[in-house]
């Protein structure tokens, strides 16, 4: 009587939602989401995954990425009876990374970003968009495109590319975020050899990245973040619409719809007349006056270059206080920390690399008694 009494205490809407717990005509074999027949569709021949292999074959061009059963793993495993190996990546990337869910919380430009502004979550998910609309224009493998693209990001610590730079002098080869996201953060799900070989080399300073798939994801992730945050940078008042290179007026548009649009056709054009994946020179030459005008507006701004100093104090300040104190860590953390200092090391790296912007701050405060006057600021001057 307990839960019905409280059912009827509810709103028409709440007792509307918990109405439709079991579905519609609940005595026919298959059940309805809604309460009349959606339209009809069939006859319905599931493919399975051999048969979609198949297809690739078929579909995709010369060159392309073919999936192949399980995939080729560090630690190998059965095939998926639907999904395609690469469908299975982008599928643990989304379900089952921590990490890229706390890409929400981790700064693309702007640290402690307002209601509107990118985070490296809607970077990654803007990356991946560009991404597979090229993949699908080159009829290139457009799930191991889009896997690449979600994971690319996967290694970056809180505060942005200043993070790299906090924890490059603990370890001997430095910090890369792309390396540090394949061989560390993403390792535990097991993904195939050329979804990581993309993530790890997705930045335009390591090498070529082995599949098609990965060049158009470093293609996607510069067209995103150039567009992108240039346009962050107007709203937020730091660049006037008017310091777009003219270069990029008259090649591209004069808005961000236009700018995609004609930087992801410069890839399709360019890679069709070069035969490997390019972008077409004058378009190549819009999109590099396009970042050079973010990196000296933007990226390389003062406040830009003591948000990033004072983002460096406060990982390095983390990172030492764990390795000093391998017992504050969290239990796995803590048990990857047993033994050398260097365990100890990498586990503090690996745990700040992880947090937050907001929680690398918090646990400054806590755990360091950090002055609040020498942490980060937001674009409004506060320290969230």
């Amino acid at each position: 009587m307990g839960a019905m009494s409280e059912l009827l205490d509810l709103t028409v809407r709440a007792r509307t939602w918990a109405s439709t717990m079991e579905g519609f005509d609940a005595a026919a074999p298959a059940r309805r989401a809604h309460r009349d027949t959606g339209p009809a569709v069939g006859p319905v021949a599931p493919l399975a995954r051999a048969e979609r292999e198949e297809l690739e074959h078929a579909l995709l061009a010369p060159g392309a990425t073919m999936s192949r059963g399980a995939g080729r793993r560090s630690v190998p495993e059965e095939p998926d009876e639907v999904r395609t190996c690469f469908e299975r990546d982008r599928d643990r990337i989304l379900h089952g990374a921590t990490a890229f869910r706390r890409l929400a919380g981790k700064t693309q430009v702007f640290i402690f970003p307002d209601d509107h502004q990118r985070t490296r979550l809607t970077h990654a998910l803007e990356v991946a968009q560009v991404a597979t609309a090229i993949a699908r224009e080159l009829r290139l493998n457009v799930a191991l495109t889009e896997a690449i693209a979600l994971g690319h990001d996967c290694g970056h610590g809180p505060g942005g590319h200043a993070s790299e730079d906090a924890f490059a002098p603990y370890l001997a080869e430095g910090f890369d975020h792309a390396v540090w996201g394949a061989d560390v953060v993403l390792a535990p799900l097991n993904l195939c050899a050329e979804t990581l070989d993309g993530i790890r080399n997705h930045s335009w300073s390591r090498p070529t990245p082995s599949t098609p798939e990965g060049e158009v994801v470093s293609w996607a992730d510069r067209i995103a973040y150039v567009c992108h945050d240039f346009e962050d940078a107007v709203h937020a008042g730091v660049v006037a619409p008017d310091a777009l290179p003219r270069v990029v007026l008259e090649r591209c548009g004069d808005r961000r719809s236009l700018w995609l649009r004609a930087f992801i056709e410069g890839v399709v054009s360019g890679t069709a007349a070069a035969g490997h994946v390019a972008m077409a020179a004058p378009l190549a030459e819009a999109l590099a006056a396009f970042r050079s005008c973010n990196y000296e507006r933007i990226y390389l701004r003062p406040a830009s270059l003591a948000q990033g100093r004072a983002v460096v104090a406060v990982l390095q300040a983390l990172v030492e206080h764990y390795a000093a104190h391998p017992e504050r860590l969290p239990d796995a953390g803590a048990e990857r920390a047993a033994g050398s200092g260097t365990a100890a090391l990498e586990a503090a790296i690996g745990y700040v690399a992880g947090m937050t912007d907001r929680f690398a701050c918090r646990m400054a405060v806590e755990e360091l008694s950090w002055p609040a006057d020498q942490l980060p600021r937001g674009l409004d001057g506060r320290h969230h």
